[in-house]
């Protein structure tokens, strides 16, 4: 057996937490490589250590003195490094830091400093390898990501390691820049290792167990999802539920390897299992609720606009022209609704509109903004019969007008719209009717 494992900054946030790590690497001998993200927030209202970064290279840049920001950055790792009682030093590490600066090597650069520290004091109390990522992590001249020499970069140097550290978030050129992913990057990183090593488990260790059913903020207590399969989690995630980059899904799922989301401070939770598909029923109809606010609803009506070839290609051809996503489009046959990012649709709404009327005269178009988006999505709704029956018995219990169905032709998911003001209301009747009642 042989794993991969990835922590999140939370998880890693001081010593104490970086203990409860250790001991769930040490665990199990099969934790053979392991992928930290930089130190997160101790308690409510610090500052993640990449942000601190970030902010004095800010420092450095304007020309200021910026001495006392990384000094301060070099006592959170300090004070974890007392913590664990290691005989360890990063002070050569932040002398190169402050030159570095200095010589102002980049934004990147700067905040990918935050996991290579991090992942070298992992390397330090494991006793493990450390491998830097800018090694092994390649990045083309223009700045994308270069998978396939990553592959071979990754897989040649860990062949014949039994254990390493690699750390999260960032890689770097040819030339030796760095380069970093999107912010929770680390997370990608955990999966190309994976992938590399042909592990039998990617574990991505955070502060929840798994993916809930619904949001906590908006569900009390929500149940956790057991299992979910890529599908399923990629209509969840596009509507707002992210527990992990949506990018660390890619590099798994082609080589058909499991992901297990765990709680570093409830490891005996089993966390969700996400697989490419699976023969285990789930436990009720649907899997998961997510939904997202913000949305406009742009209507556009003509007379026998179904016999008029070309006319939905010439509308959505306005929306991309203007550089504005469209969402969905449910239609009928003398209207077509595309429903698009409100904040994406205003700059941008008068010239939509003035296009639409002197391409394809119809004979009104109307705005209806304010709209918000849910999806119940679940491989089980397709054996079910009368899903849809439920979903608008609990809106309708609820004094909850729809205002849109899709359902897509997979059946794996339906996507509700409703007003703004009755968002929260919906997912809460929704998940009522499928996990409390189950009736």
């Amino acid at each position: 057996m042989k794993k991969v494992v990835k922590f999140g900054g939370s998880s890693l946030a001081n010593a104490e937490q970086f203990k409860k790590v250790g001991a769930i690497i040490r665990a199990e001998e099969s934790r053979r490589y392991v992928v930290p993200s930089a130190p997160g927030k101790r308690f409510s209202g610090d500052t993640k250590v990449t942000d601190m970064l970030y902010a004095c290279y800010e420092t450095a840049v304007s020309g200021k003195d910026f001495s006392d920001q990384l000094v301060q950055i070099h006592e959170r790792y300090q004070e974890i490094i007392d913590g664990l009682n290691l005989s360890f030093s990063l002070d050569k590490d932040f002398e190169k830091i402050h030159e570095d600066f200095a010589n102002r090597a980049g934004a990147d650069y700067a905040a990918s400093r935050g996991e290579f520290l991090n992942g070298k004091i992992m390397a330090a109390y494991l006793a493990f390898d450390f491998i830097d990522a800018a090694e092994v992590v390649r990045f083309n001249d223009d700045g994308s990501f270069n998978a396939e020499e990553t592959n071979r970069l990754l897989a040649d140097r860990l062949k014949d390691k039994p254990n390493a550290v690699i750390p999260g978030f960032y890689g770097a050129k040819e030339n030796g820049d760095v380069v970093t992913f999107s912010r929770g990057g680390s997370d990608i990183t955990g999966s190309l290792v994976a992938l590399a090593v042909r592990a039998d488990l990617y574990e991505n260790w955070t502060d929840v167990s798994g993916f809930l059913i619904a949001d906590p903020r908006i569900v009390k207590k929500p149940k956790s999802i057991e299992t979910i399969t890529y599908k399923e989690l990629r209509e969840l995630s596009y509507m707002g539920a992210s527990v992990l980059h949506e990018d660390a899904i890619f590099p798994v799922r082609k080589a058909g390897i499991p992901i297990n989301i765990r709680n570093t401070n409830r490891p005996e939770d089993s966390g969700t299992l996400i697989v490419e598909s699976t023969c285990r029923q789930p436990k009720y109809t649907i899997t998961g609720i997510a939904g997202t606010d913000g949305f406009v609803a742009v209507t556009v009506e003509k007379a026998m606009m179904n016999s008029e070839v070309g006319f939905c290609r010439k509308v959505l051809q306005i929306f991309e022209d203007n550089g504005v996503s469209i969402e969905h489009m449910p239609s009928g046959i003398d209207t077509m609704s595309i429903l698009v990012n409100k904040d994406a649709f205003e700059e941008k709404e008068q010239k939509i509109l003035a296009e639409i009327n002197d391409t394809v005269h119809p004979d009104h178009v109307e705005l209806d903004s304010g709209l918000a988006l849910i999806a119940v999505v679940g491989r089980g709704m397709k054996s079910t019969r009368g899903t849809a029956g439920r979903i608008f018995s609990a809106l309708a219990h609820a004094h909850i007008n729809v205002k849109m169905i899709d359902q897509g032709s997979s059946e794996l998911n339906i996507i509700i719209g409703v007003r703004h003001e009755d968002f929260k209301d919906a997912i809460r009747a929704l998940y009522e009717i499928f996990v409390l009642t189950q009736i």
